[in-house]
């Protein structure tokens, strides 16, 4: 928790004892941090699909199919399940937290390693071919290969000259 410390100007100080760009510069670096922690940082807002809990992800296209890659370390396969319906590709991810035998008597000084879940939806503008659909899970990395569907490719027509 930040503590916030107001300073006070001594009426009777003598006014060289008082520096303005120092006070300024505390109120700055208060600011900042609000601001940092609002807004670049906003895990504590946001629960648990905070940036911090849900995978990174990289979605790219080409003329046949969708590559979605999320970065999942420390994840097993079967944790994880990869759903499509209505044109949005849904991860979802479980990791139970077991109880070792003695843990009761354990004392923690820091405890920050979680069991946690987490839930991305990537919306797709066109449909996919989800029985043909490959995945892959490679050194903490989920690769999904969706292929698109025939009737969404580009077809070229080709005209014929009389």
């Amino acid at each position: 928790m930040t503590k916030i410390i107001r300073r006070t100007f001594a009426p009777f100080a003598p006014f060289n004892s008082f520096n303005p760009s120092t006070e300024m510069l505390s109120v700055r670096d208060l600011m900042n941090r609000m601001v940092e922690n609002a807004y670049v940082n906003p895990s504590q807002w946001l629960g648990n699909n905070a940036a911090g809990s849900a995978p990174a992800l990289d979605v790219s296209e080409n003329a046949d199919s969708y590559t979605i890659k999320a970065e999942l370390p420390g994840w097993q396969p079967d944790q994880v399940d990869v759903m499509f319906e209505n044109g949005v590709v849904t991860l979802k991810g479980t990791q139970a937290s077991e109880k070792k035998e003695g843990e009761e008597t354990e004392k923690y000084h820091y405890r920050e390693i979680r069991k946690t879940s987490f839930s991305r939806s990537v919306s797709l503008p066109t449909e996919i071919e989800a029985d043909k659909a490959n995945a892959e899970f490679e050194h903490g990395v989920l690769t999904l290969v969706l292929p698109k569907a025939e009737v969404v490719k580009p077809k070229q027509i080709k005209i014929a000259v009389k």
